[in-house]
């Protein structure tokens, strides 16, 4: 099986898919003129945004739901896995691809805003929906639906709960067979409960989980502060083969910097746009602006919190091409969550590995039910025209005996399967996102002539030349009736003031 998958990656992950991802990223940094520079004032403002409606939740509820797809294991195990297969090097590559991909996080997230629908009371989008009605191709929509459904509900949750099971079991010596029933029955709890319970349980455990994990991994820096300069130094110099020790490894840095770059941030990936759909907002591009910065907040934060611990520890290893140690610091230890337990253990005795155990449950657990939202999403786009209200609840048994599944099997099977799912999506995706940019990028420069006017940014589709946003032209049509009827009856109201003195 596991020599199936790998050689299913081969071909997925080939050199394509790496250049495609970074230069699809620089290309729309250009064309966006680095907004992801000029807007981070504005990004960080319309962040805290936390107005919702009955069908839509808050900017800041869309922002917490896409951080728990991207804040997870990747996070920590995926620096591992970079770090032991690329070398140290890899880490920058995975900042390129968050620094370049906040673009694409910007063009994917605004198309998913401009073509959302109103689905059962509750705002849909995503890849599928835009594809359809952007691109005219209802084919290449079905297929990232029926791709993103198999992803997120089957291949990707065991990469989640693997990590969760390895760091339990290092940290408290909890079996995997009682980590994959506890985690059945929280899991059965929070998707039963549809997208709302999900929004809040997003908002009110991601934040506490990245910011407390952050902290605690900028004490450890602090405490050993004259380091990171030469840490610093270890990482350019392995991104572009000029340390010795790593040299041989260049091709290997940019490959797995790149792709555990796109698994933990996502960028271009295609899931960030479900979640940002769901907000209720006066303009697409401002929740573009607001999952760009997600993207810094879980690769430039997040991830490079758990990379300088290990580099400054030295609690890591990396492996040749063929498997040859190239740097042994921990003996004897798979590349995963384990590094980061015994780092952070060796600077906080009897803390640091229960810790990590801690932040990998939330961080894993709230990407599982990240997942189970997007699965859903693309569920509903398939019920617009197929009826089988069965796919949802088939949906949860799936994605709780996947991830029961992936409790229990091995480390290596699981990231295997988690790469396909993530290779496939990004394939259809970025592809979709390059032919479709225009719009988004349309709407960015609505969005920046009316700040420039001083006005609240307003989208109206049929301004831009934008068509089939049908959810737009909807509530177009609603605030004119709605206009007209208030209108009518101020002037009825003015008449009947009027009519006792015509008497």
């Amino acid at each position: 099986m596991e020599d199936l998958v790998n050689a299913v990656n081969g071909v997925i992950w080939s050199p394509a898919l790496i250049y495609l991802c970074l230069g699809v990223g620089l290309y729309l940094s250009v064309r966006t003129r680095f907004l992801q520079l000029r807007h981070f004032r504005e990004m960080l403002r319309l962040m805290f945004n936390t107005e919702s409606t009955a069908s839509g939740v808050s900017s800041f509820q869309a922002l917490a739901m896409t951080l728990a797809g991207r804040v997870g294991t990747g996070n920590i195990a995926g620096v591992a896995t970079a770090i032991t297969f690329g070398g140290p090097g890899a880490i920058f590559w995975m900042w390129m691809v968050a620094f370049l991909g906040a673009s694409s996080a910007f063009v994917e997230s605004t198309l998913g805003q401009v073509y959302k629908e109103k689905i059962d009371g509750q705002y849909r989008g995503g890849p599928a929906f835009y594809i359809e009605k952007g691109l005219g191709l209802k084919w290449y929509a079905w297929l990232f639906a029926i791709t993103t459904i198999i992803a997120t509900g089957v291949l990707l949750p065991g990469v989640q709960a693997n990590s969760i099971a390895a760091s339990l079991n290092t940290a408290f010596g909890i079996a995997p067979t009682v980590t994959a029933a506890v985690l059945a029955i929280i899991l059965g709890f929070i998707i039963f409960g549809g997208v709302k319970r999900i929004a809040l349980f997003a908002g009110a455990v991601v934040p506490f989980m990245a910011l407390g994990y952050i902290i605690v991994a900028c004490v450890i820096i602090a405490l050993n502060i004259e380091q990171l300069p030469g840490v610093m130094a270890l990482v350019l110099k392995s991104a572009f083969g000029m340390e010795a020790g790593f040299g041989a490894i260049l091709g290997l840095a940019i490959q797995w910097g790149v792709k555990r770059g796109v698994y933990s941030n996502e960028a271009g990936q295609g899931t960030g746009p479900h979640a940002s759909s769901a907000a209720a907002v006066s303009h697409p591009a401002k929740q573009g602006l607001v999952q760009a910065f997600s993207v810094y907040i879980d690769t430039l934060f997040v991830c490079s919190a758990t990379a300088f611990m290990l580099l400054i520890t030295g609690q890591y290893n990396v492996q040749g091409p063929e498997g040859q140690a190239m740097y042994t610091g921990i003996a004897g230890v798979a590349a995963g969550p384990g590094y980061v337990q015994i780092a952070m253990e060796s600077i906080m005795p009897g803390f640091g590995s229960i810790f990590v155990a801690l932040a990998l449950f939330f961080f894993a657990f709230t990407t599982i039910v990240a997942y189970y939202y997007i699965a859903e999403t693309n569920i509903a786009y398939i019920n617009r025209k197929i009826q089988l209200p069965w796919l949802s609840f088939v949906l949860k048994i799936a994605l709780m005996a996947a991830t029961v599944y992936g409790t229990v099997k091995t480390a290596d099977l699981a990231w295997g399967l988690g790469d396909i799912g993530v290779g496939l999506m990004a394939w259809l995706n970025i592809i979709a996102i390059v032919l479709m940019q225009k719009p988004a990028l349309a709407c960015l420069r609505d969005y920046e002539v009316q700040k420039a006017r001083g006005l609240d940014p307003v989208f109206h589709p049929e301004a831009l030349g934008i068509v089939n946003a049908a959810y737009w032209e909807g509530r177009r049509a609603e605030d004119n009736l709605a206009a007209e009827l208030a209108a009518q009856a101020g002037k009825a109201a003015e008449e009947g003031e009027l009519a006792p003195r015509k008497r």
